[in-house]
């Protein structure tokens, strides 16, 4: 028997590289077959508050509140280090004088605003926008700072920008573990058995890509923002690595850890749900 499944993903290159095997059908899959949805990373946030996807990408901020309806899988994410979102400005600054000022992110749910508020208080004004329009804001004077992720972290500078500061440098430093950006998550009512097949084929998907990295270019460039291919592989080569295959352990301590910063700050709600659904 068929089972068909919603799955949403980024149209960024990482998320397309990593899905495009499972999505056009070139791995077995037993018996599972996708739809896929593609959306910015806080649609994504926000359809699956509601319920509406069976399986998505996720920024972790969101997935602190969802933990009682969706499980992690092992496969597919985004995590690592040296990948951690930006804040910049139009002119050189420091994040003392950012305090109360606004800030443009690319979601309320995303982790680099949970990074942005774990590191410290004050940068709670926050303007909300596609993560593709924030430097646009910047130039027209709309925000005092922003926190950029994805393809804007390759062409900030030639955009005239200024780096303050690297929160996933930061969190590296503060806790000695990678950043964990962006999981894909599971409906917990789907059962055990088709959550498992469904890691097995996203993993199996993203091994295809490894084996044939040309094959998933033409679907990469339709969906990307920036479609020079320098940015694209760097884009790829950043945050697809060894956690996208799988957490193992010290992925797991870190979100584990972030997680445990966020409850204690009362910026996610705690919860007895297991954070995998075979636990």
């Amino acid at each position: 028997m068929t089972r068909t499944l919603t799955l949403g993903y980024s149209p960024c290159p990482n998320d397309t590289y990593i899905f495009h095997a499972l999505t056009h059908s070139l791995i077995a899959t037993e018996g599972i077959v996708v739809y896929e949805r593609l959306e910015d990373v806080e649609t994504l946030n926000q359809l699956a508050l509601k319920g509406l996807l069976d399986l998505t990408k996720i920024s972790y901020h969101a997935l602190g509140h969802l933990r009682d309806d969706y499980a992690l899988l092992r496969s597919g994410g985004a995590l690592g280090r040296g990948c951690g979102p930006l804040v910049i400005a139009p002119e050189p600054t420091d994040m003392e004088a950012l305090r109360g000022k606004t800030i443009a992110i690319p979601g309320a749910l995303t982790t680099a605003n949970l990074l942005l508020q774990l590191y410290g208080e004050g940068y709670d004004q926050v303007q909300i926008m596609p993560f593709d329009r924030i430097m646009g804001a910047l130039r027209r004077g709309e925000a005092d700072a922003g926190l950029i992720i994805h393809e804007s972290r390759f062409t900030y500078q030639q955009d005239g920008f200024h780096e303050i500061l690297d929160l996933g440098a930061w969190w590296e430093k503060d806790t000695g573990l990678p950043i964990p950006l962006g999981g894909i998550l599971a409906r917990r009512n789907l059962g055990i058995d088709t959550i498992r097949k469904v890691d097995q084929a996203i993993r199996a998907s993203l091994e295809y890509a490894h084996t044939h990295p040309d094959e998933p270019r033409t679907y990469i460039k339709a969906h990307a923002q920036e479609l020079a291919d320098d940015v694209i592989d760097a884009h790829i080569g950043l945050y697809v690595n060894d956690f996208s295959l799988d957490l193992g352990e010290e992925g797991v301590a870190a979100v584990e850890d972030l997680f445990a910063r966020a409850e204690a700050r009362g910026l996610i709600p705690r919860t007895d749900a297991p954070l995998f659904a075979a636990e």
